[in-house]
């Protein structure tokens, strides 16, 4: 049983549209919207008219299970009600037909030749941004070591999710906490100061040498420190004493605190750069103890009773969050059978259904301490701000900004008082942001903590074979794994930029062999192309909550579900519009050749109607993924639209079909696609390459 509404109807293209919301949305909300109108009219009920999309494209292009949801309310049967909607909704325009189908879906068709044309009438335009601001904090390394693969994919699941949110219209703001003040630092300051007796000034060399990678040394002295922890337990002091110069910014320590922070953040920009990741501000921990924005959130969560004295037990002087407060959350942490990082271990080895100490007796705030302060400050919730100063600019011209408690630049935009919080910090600290949520809720923030979301992502290990290529010497017991963690304490620690060159060496390899009479310099700028799309792609394609077992050649490749395939689909789509100008021919003026009846003639072809389609839905799959907290969906979207652009590649030889209007509609089809998938890569950091 289906409607038609009449040929009368006016066609979607001639209505006026909001310019950030592309058609294939434009079309489902005008559907969600006339469904829910129709059943409080005829219905009298309220019910979440929820759009899906069919299980099978031969269904069609919308599926509503509303008729579900409405069974429930009117006691009567899903299937009839779906009988009785498709007969009496008036008609949509857009809309070719409603069908019922199953046990009562109402699915969806569209009119194809309407739909085509109002395509075509389409300019790719801007959304408008919202005044809503969203904060996406993320990337966040220990400001003491070179960045290892670990922090690739925090910084590309962050960085995907910023563009992701921005492309929907949002205003993201994108914080990279720098904690320049913790164990990590003060172990690299021990190794230069105690055991390597190097003075400030000679830190500094090191970092202005241009032949040393500072990143790299460090990354060798923090293991070397850490090992003479273990043969000298005694040298622990010179940890704590370390710890408390910084602390208290006194000293040849804290200065060499600062040379090694600053240097390392430094490094890691250039690291992250590299794969087209950027921030707008750099909130350093040290300027959150030196303005005191610990006091600010002490004060609050003592007067709400948040945090108590502990008078006796093992907890004697301290200040902490009772259990109570979060034990609800820690249900979900428990099911994850995870504690912690190894760096952050001395913060959350504790048993999690204990009271959380906030702050030590000794006086000294906890990382999650810090952290609520810090949530709050996000927040605008406390009457505390930093003070801004220009750390570096980006080429485009942008200012990269971190907080200072000096004087600061009046110039600078403001920052904080977002709306609604991201988190992308890894799945083992799970535990410390339910606490951070807690406090929030403990001083009656109930809102700002639904709206805090820790964004947590599961390891990424390495295959044995990836571990072989990358010279990694393994255990007859670890080549047998699946896949093997990375541990710097069984040295498999891989630093990221190692990994980078190595993908781009590899992709180079590649490159020569399709383009050897290329230039030297064009050729790596491919290689380095294919390797960002393939790591970003593989950092991406696995949902959140899996262990990625890396493997070089699986990124890399051509054929599969990875990012040189999908690169490749729209290098196809490119070469054929720059084919036609070598040939000395222009493209046709699509708006005077085509229009409806020649898209309801050409779309009547089944697969370049689910192309067309399909490319068309790119801000809706965006819209998904943002909804489901799942950057995966979005690749897995890339790929499927890959898929159907190689078959029709395959299926129709565009440039030698002899029919002419048939030639004009395939060349805008592949210029649409080519324009589609270009934004969807980049919405994913994923470069376009112009060959590969």
């Amino acid at each position: 049983m289906n409607f038609t509404p009449s040929k009368g109807s006016p066609n979607i293209a001639a209505l006026p549209q909001p310019s950030q919301l592309p058609v294939f949305l434009v079309l489902a909300h005008r559907v969600r919207d006339a469904v829910a109108a129709h059943i409080r009219q005829r219905y009298d009920a309220n019910v979440s008219v929820v759009i899906e999309q069919p299980r099978q494209s031969n269904f069609g292009e919308l599926a509503l299970p509303v008729c579900f949801s409405l069974a429930k309310t009117l006691k009567r049967a899903p299937r009839r009600i779906a009988e009785e909607m498709v007969t009496e909704l008036p008609p949509i325009e857009g809309v070719a037909s409603f069908e019922v189908a199953a046990g009562g879906y109402i699915n969806v068709r569209f009119d194809r030749g309407a739909y085509g044309e109002s395509l075509l009438c389409r300019t790719a335009a801007a959304p408008e941004s919202s005044t809503r601001k969203i904060i996406v904090e993320h990337t966040n390394i220990n400001p003491n070591k070179a960045a290892h693969i670990g922090h690739l994919r925090n910084a590309v699941m962050g960085d995907t999710l910023v563009r992701m949110l921005r492309r929907l219209g949002h205003t993201v703001e994108v914080q990279n906490y720098i904690d320049n003040t913790g164990v990590q630092v003060a172990d690299v300051v021990v190794g230069f100061h105690f055991l390597e007796k190097k003075t400030p000034g000679q830190v500094q060399a090191l970092v202005d040498d241009p032949d040393l990678r500072f990143d790299f040394r460090c990354w060798d002295l923090y293991a070397r420190t850490s090992q003479h922890y273990k043969a000298e337990p005694e040298s622990l002091e010179w940890r704590a004493a370390t710890l408390h110069a910084i602390e208290s910014d006194e000293g040849e320590l804290a200065e060499t605190g600062r040379i090694v922070s600053n240097a390392i953040v430094n490094k890691h920009l250039d690291t992250m750069g590299r794969i087209g990741v950027e921030y707008d501000l750099l909130p350093r921990e040290s300027e959150i103890l030196h303005l005191r924005f610990w006091d600010a959130a002490f004060e609050l969560l003592k007067e709400q009773g948040a945090i108590v004295l502990e008078a006796e037990g093992k907890n004697k002087g301290c200040w902490i969050m009772p259990a109570r407060l979060f034990q609800e959350s820690l249900k979900t942490t428990r099911k994850l059978g995870r504690k912690g990082s190894a760096e952050n271990q001395s913060e959350i080895t504790e048993d999690q259904d204990q009271d959380k100490v906030i702050v030590r007796s000794n006086g000294t705030v906890t990382y999650v301490g810090k952290d609520i302060a810090y949530q709050l400050w996000k927040f605008g919730l406390i009457d505390k701000d930093f003070r801004y100063v220009s750390f570096r600019t980006y080429t485009d011209g942008r200012e990269l900004w971190a907080s200072s408690a000096g004087e600061g630049d009046a110039s600078a935009p403001r920052f904080g008082h977002g709306e609604k919080i991201y988190n992308v910090i890894d799945v083992r600290q799970s535990y410390l942001q339910d606490v951070v949520r807690a406090g929030l809720r403990s001083l009656g923030f109930e809102q700002q903590a639904r709206d805090s979301v820790h964004f947590s992502y599961e390891m990424v290990a390495l295959t044995p074979r990836c571990c072989a290529e990358l010279g990694i010497e393994l255990t007859d017991e670890d080549k047998r794994r699946s896949f093997v963690e990375v541990s710097g304490r069984k040295g498999l620690g891989v630093k990221a930029d190692d990994l980078i060159d190595m993908l781009i060496d590899k992709a180079l390899e590649e490159v020569r062999s399709r383009h050897a009479d290329t230039p030297e310099e064009e050729q790596h700028r491919i290689a380095s192309e294919i390797a960002v799309g393939a790591l970003r792609y593989f950092m991406l394609r696995f949902s959140r909550t899996t262990v990625i077992a890396f493997d070089l050649q699986e990124a890399l490749s051509f054929d599969g579900e990875t990012g040189p395939y999908v690169q490749y689909a729209s290098v196809r789509a490119r070469n054929i519009l720059r084919t036609l100008a070598e040939r000395g021919e222009s493209l046709p003026d699509f708006d005077k050749q085509l229009d409806r009846m020649a898209f309801e003639e050409q779309l009547a072809q089944e697969d370049c109607w689910q192309l067309l389609l399909e490319a068309s839905r790119g801000e809706w799959a965006i819209d998904r993924s943002v909804t489901a907290e799942e950057p995966a969906q979005l690749a897995r979207y890339a790929f499927r639209l890959a898929q159907m652009f190689n078959n029709f590649y395959h299926q129709h030889h565009i440039l030698n079909e002899p029919d002419e209007f048939r030639k004009t509609f395939l060349l805008w089809m592949a210029r649409f696609f080519l324009g589609e998938l270009t934004r969807v890569l980049d919405t994913m950091g994923i470069p376009s390459p112009k060959v590969m």
